[in-house]
C-alpha cells in the first residue's frame, strides 16, 4: 500500500540524503542476489514500511517509529557503556545511601540535669561546704546548671568570699534565684547574686544593704563634710580602718558587676549607702537578669540562654530538664551548728567544766570524756571563725584560773575570777569586722552562762564553809580528846586501846591495866595520855 500519493513501485518514505529519517550510521548494501543485504538490514531495522519482491527493484524504507527505536537503541547502548565504566564507583555509594535511608532519624538528646540547692540563713562555713558539695555533684552528674535558691540576711566575709570563688571557678553555670516570695539576698547575698552567671528574683523579694558591719559603728556610714582646719579622715586610726574596709567591699562588688555586665553604680551605692531594691526594681536597674515566679518558670526562661563560665561559653538547655535537689550532708549540718557563735561558746563552757569535775572526782570518766570532746569541737569552731585576740586572751585566762582552783582548792577566789574572765572573753571573742551581720554571742547565752557559773561557785563556797565548821574526824587532830583504857603499863609507858586500836602511850602519872585514860596529844605513833577525871 502506497501513501502520500506516491507512484507504484516508489516508497512513500524517502531515506535519501535529504530525508529526515536518514541515519548516518545506517548503510544499505546490495550484496545478495537481489542486490540488497536483506538479512543485515532486518537485523539493524526492526520495522520496514515497504518491500517488493526480489526482481527488478527492492527498496527498504524506514517508518518514523523505526527511526525512533533506532535512536533509543543507540542511546541505551551508550548509557549501558557509561554505567559499566562507572559501576564500581557508583555501586558502593548507592549501597551506602540505601543504608542511610533505612536508618531512623536520630532522636533529640535529653537535656542535662539541673542541680538545685537551698541556701537559707546566715552564710557561714557550713553554707560554703554545702555549695562546694553541690558544685562537685554537678560536675559528676554532668549537669547543665546549678541553681542556688537563696534566702539570707548575710554572713561571714570569709565564707562569702569562699562561695564566690567557687562560683567563679565553676565550669558549670550557676544561677542564683532569690526565692520564694518574701525571701531576701541582703548583704552577703547581694555579693553572691552579683557573682552568679545568672541572677534571678521572684516577685516579693529584695536585695541590697551590703555595707560591712563594724564594731560599734552604724549599719550604714554617713559621710560628713570636712570643715576647714579639720584633719583628714585618714589621720584617724578608727576612721581610716573603716574607710579601708568600706572601699575594699566597694571595689569587690564593682568588680563582680563589671564581670557579669550588671549595674556597677548601684553596686557601689548598696555598699556605701546600704541601698536596697525590690525584685521589679532590680530587674529594671540591670541588677538581676530576669524575674521568675517559681523554679519551673525560671528554667523555661533560661532555656537557650548563652553564658560564659570558667571553661568557655555554654548554651543552657533547661526546659524539661531533670531537677536534682541536693540536701545538706551531715558534715555540712554539723559545721553549720558548731560554727554558730552561741554553740561554740557553750561547747567551750561544757568542755572546761567537764574537765574540772573530772579532776575534782577522779575516776568518774564521764565528765572528763564529755568535757574533752566539747572543748576540742569548740576550739575547732574557733579555728574557722573570725576571732578577737583580746577576747581569746580573756577566755584562756579564765580557763587557766578555773583549772588552778581545781588543783589548789581555796575559798573560790581563783574560780570566781576565772568565771568573770571567761564571760568577758565570750563577749569579745568574735570579731564583727569579719562578718556583715551582727556576729557575736547572744546576750541570753551570756546571761545564762553567768548565772550558771554563779550558781556553781556559790554551791562550791557553801560546801567549803560547811566543811570548815565540821569536826575533824581524820588525822592528828581527831585523836585529841579521845578516851580509852590501859592494856599494860610499866615505868611510865605502856599500851592503850582507843576505838578498837592499840597505841603506844606515855603518862606522868602511875597507871595500872584497865585504867580509863584520855588522849592529850600525839607525837608520831605515840599518844600522851592522862587518867580520866573521876577515876
Amino acid at each position: 500500500m502506497l501513501g502520500n500519493g506516491a507512484e507504484p513501485g516508489a516508497c512513500p518514505y524517502d531515506i535519501g540524503p535529504q530525508s529526515p529519517f536518514t541515519n548516518p550510521t545506517f548503510q544499505v548494501s546490495q550484496e545478495d542476489d537481489c542486490g540488497h543485504n536483506e538479512e543485515r538490514q532486518q537485523e539493524r531495522i526492526r520495522s520496514a514500511a515497504c518491500r517488493t519482491d526480489c526482481g527488478e527493484t527492492t527498496v527498504f524504507t524506514l517508518s518514523p517509529v523505526g527511526a525512533l527505536e533506532q535512536e533509543a537503541s543507540m542511546f541505551l547502548r551508550r548509557v549501558a557503556l557509561v554505567l559499566a565504566l562507572l559501576g564500581p564507583v557508583l555501586l558502593p555509594w548507592a549501597g551506602h545511601a540505601q543504608t542511610d535511608s533505612n536508618k531512623e532519624p536520630p532522636m533529640r538528646a535529653a537535656p542535662p540535669p539541673v542541680i538545685v540547692v537551698d541556701v537559707k540563713g546566715a552564710i557561714g562555713v557550713g553554707t560554703g561546704h554545702l555549695i562546694e558539695e553541690a558544685l562537685s555533684r554537678a560536675r559528676s552528674e554532668r549537669a547543665g546548671l546549678v541553681v542556688l535558691r537563696l534566702d539570707t540576711p548575710g554572713g561571714l566575709v570569709s565564707a562569702t568570699r569562699d562561695v564566690i570563688s567557687a562560683i567563679l571557678a565553676s565550669p558549670v553555670p550557676v544561677a542564683v534565684f532569690v526565692a520564694p516570695s518574701g525571701a531576701r539576698a541582703a548583704s552577703a547575698g547581694t555579693y553572691i547574686a552579683y557573682a552568679a552567671h545568672v541572677a534571678a528574683m521572684a516577685p516579693g523579694t529584695h536585695l541590697g544593704a551590703a555595707t560591712p558591719v563594724q564594731m560599734g559603728a552604724p549599719a550604714g556610714p554617713t559621710p560628713q563634710p570636712r570643715r576647714d582646719g579639720d584633719k583628714p579622715e585618714s589621720e584617724s586610726g578608727g576612721g581610716a580602718m573603716e574607710r579601708k574596709i568600706l572601699n575594699d567591699a566597694i571595689a569587690y562588688l564593682r568588680s563582680l558587676a563589671q564581670l557579669r555586665g550588671r549595674n556597677a553604680e548601684w553596686a557601689e551605692k548598696a555598699v556605701r549607702e546600704g541601698a536596697t531594691l525590690t525584685a521589679e526594681e532590680a530587674a529594671r536597674e540591670n541588677v538581676v537578669d530576669l524575674l521568675a515566679g517559681n523554679l519551673g518558670d525560671l528554667l523555661d526562661r533560661l532555656d537557650g540562654r548563652t553564658v560564659r563560665t570558667a571553661d568557655g561559653e555554654h548554651v543552657l538547655a533547661t526546659r524539661h530538664a531533670r531537677v536534682l535537689e541536693v540536701e545538706p550532708s551531715w558534715t555540712s549540718r554539723l559545721l553549720a551548728v558548731v560554727t554558730d557563735p552561741n554553740v561554740a561558746f557553750i561547747l567551750l563552757m561544757i568542755g572546761v567544766y567537764g574537765i574540772i569535775f573530772e579532776f575534782w572526782h577522779p575516776g568518774l570518766g564521764g565528765p572528763g570524756i564529755v568535757g574533752a570532746i566539747s572543748l576540742l569541737v569548740g576550739l575547732m569552731a574557733l579555728s574557722v571563725l573570725p576571732i578577737n585576740l583580746a577576747g581569746l586572751g580573756l577566755l584562756a585566762l579564765g580557763i587557766g584560773m578555773m583549772a588552778a582552783e581545781a588543783f589548789t582548792p581555796g575559798i573560790g577566789v581563783l574560780g570566781l575570777g576565772g568565771v568573770v574572765s571567761f564571760i568577758l572573753g565570750g563577749l569579745f571573742l568574735f570579731d564583727p569586722a569579719g562578718a556583715d551581720i551582727d556576729f557575736a554571742v547572744a546576750w541570753p547565752v551570756v546571761v545564762g552562762a553567768a548565772v550558771t557559773n554563779a550558781l556553781l561557785f556559790v554551791g562550791l563556797l557553801g560546801m567549803i564553809l560547811r566543811v570548815r565548821r565540821r569536826k575533824v574526824v581524820t588525822g592528828t587532830e581527831q585523836m585529841i580528846g579521845l578516851e580509852g583504857s590501859v592494856v599494860d603499863w610499866e615505868n611510865g609507858r605502856g599500851r592503850i586501846r582507843v576505838h578498837g586500836e592499840v597505841w603506844s602511850a606515855r603518862a606522868t602519872a602511875p597507871l595500872a591495866p584497865g585504867t580509863p585514860v584520855r588522849v592529850e596529844r600525839r607525837d608520831g605513833l605515840t599518844l600522851y595520855v592522862e587518867p580520866r577525871e573521876g577515876t
